[in-house]
């Protein structure tokens, strides 16, 4: 089966200038990226699609392709990964080359190592998924949560309060790190069946601020040790 690593790294970051290339533990942040993706031996194509030169760059120094150019339709504010995702594909296969899956890696994901991608490329190729997709637990019962009305504060489940943590429900969010997918599934664009990779928050981090930069680099030290 063949298969093609896509790296989406849009230029133009507001929050944390060029934050894609920016350095992370020595090194730009992407290039983890591109790194872990060469190391597993998985692709035929370890890709990057970014509307950025300069990231392009970077991407080339570090082993990854950049063989097009991403379309300024999906470098817009409101283009999704799946847009870039789908541009990707078709553009490929315009150049006659087909995929059967298909691994999105983002640029800021430097928890991502070879053994990761290849547990989950082996839970895909040994199940009917079309997609496995990196969680982690909520380190707190958001059915705990509270909400603010009316000035008071009170509990949005009221029916959870008097509950022990351990007896309510684990909840999940994505751990925006990668996806592994069946390109035709992903393609057909219709409800895919998923299925979790979990994923120690340790080594897990969502990026959107220089608060959260320092505790990614923090929680990387912790996890190379």
């Amino acid at each position: 089966m063949s298969s093609i690593c896509i790296i989406t790294a849009r230029g133009g970051s507001k929050r944390i200038p060029k934050k894609n290339i920016k350095e992370f533990c020595g090194k730009p942040i992407i290039a983890y990226s591109i790194e872990a993706a060469l190391a597993s031996k998985l692709f035929d194509e370890v890709m990057v699609s970014t509307d950025s030169e300069e990231i392009a760059a970077v991407a080339r120094h570090y082993g990854a392709k950049v063989p097009f150019m991403r379309s300024e339709k999906a470098s817009d504010d409101f283009a999704t990964t799946a847009d870039v995702l789908q541009e990707v594909i078709a553009e490929y296969e315009k150049r006659g080359q087909k995929f059967d899956m298909m691994c999105c890696i983002y640029p800021t994901a430097p928890f991502v190592t070879a053994d990761k991608l290849h547990t989950a490329y082996k839970i895909l190729i040994e199940s009917d998924a079309d997609l496995v997709q990196p969680v982690v637990a909520f380190s707190f019962p958001p059915q705990r949560a509270f909400v603010i009305r009316d000035g008071q504060l009170t509990y949005r489940y009221p029916e959870c309060a008097p509950m022990r943590s351990q007896d309510l429900e684990n909840w999940y969010h994505d751990a925006g790190q990668f996806y592994f997918h069946r390109v035709e599934a992903f393609m057909n664009k219709g409800t895919l069946k998923i299925i979790p990779f979990e994923l120690s928050e340790t080594e897990v981090q969502d990026i959107d601020n220089l608060t959260d930069w320092e505790l990614a680099e923090m929680k990387y030290r912790l996890m190379r040790k």
